[in-house]
């Protein structure tokens, strides 16, 4: 039985580390398989001027694993803002509560941080908040609420941490299970062409 999320990165061409540890690992479906699903999957696929960017625009929902209306809403978010609107919408993706979790490596992965999330496991300035795509601010202190430190997610937390270096916008206190955002998201290497998703929905 394949999984659909290996499905979408190779679909896409590209890894998205949307499996925890697999994709650093040889067992890594775009090392096994580095070529597109299907009975023509290796075949040489040319993609018209709106086929890269629906790509582009696919590889941001996968990743961060939100729908498209959420999408939809952080453009239109991202283009009322001042500023440069490709970078508006990277720093309101990372911004993420879910995200966040990841970024700060309390999760291995971005679906495992919703599902902490989601199920209550996380607090943000002490209270619990199970809202994925709740926007962190400056000064927020994420952790992981008192009784679910035992939780069989987090069994292994603090061996994982203990390599782990989080971005420049966000502070790890590794003893804690805590992080604390010093600054808005910036910097960030991604895995996609955000401008050509913002000339997609310019359309």
């Amino acid at each position: 039985m394949f999984d659909t999320r290996e499905k979408k990165e190779r679909s896409l061409g590209t890894k998205l580390f949307l499996k925890a540890h697999r994709c650093n690992s040889p067992k890594c479906v775009m090392i096994k398989k580095a070529y597109r699903p299907g009975l023509h999957g290796k075949d040489r696929h040319a993609y018209s001027e709106f086929g890269q960017q629906l790509q582009e625009k696919q590889k941001i929902k996968y990743s961060y694993g939100i729908r498209e209306a959420q999408m939809k809403k952080i453009f239109v978010t991202a283009v009322k803002n001042p500023g440069v609107t490709g970078q508006m919408i990277i720093q309101l993706l990372e911004r993420r509560l879910d995200n966040a979790v990841f970024r700060l490596g309390l999760a291995p992965s971005r679906s495992l941080a919703r599902q902490l999330v989601s199920h209550g496991h996380i607090v943000v300035n002490g209270k619990k908040v199970g809202i994925p795509s709740y926007l962190v601010r400056v000064r927020d202190k994420i952790g992981i609420r008192p009784q679910s430190k035992d939780i069989a997610q987090l069994k292994d937390l603090g061996e994982r941490l203990k390599k782990y270096e989080a971005p420049i916008w966000l502070k790890l206190d590794k003893e804690k299970f805590e992080g604390e955002v010093v600054s808005l998201p910036k910097d960030m290497e991604v895995l996609f062409d955000v401008n050509m998703v913002v000339d997609y929905y310019s359309k």
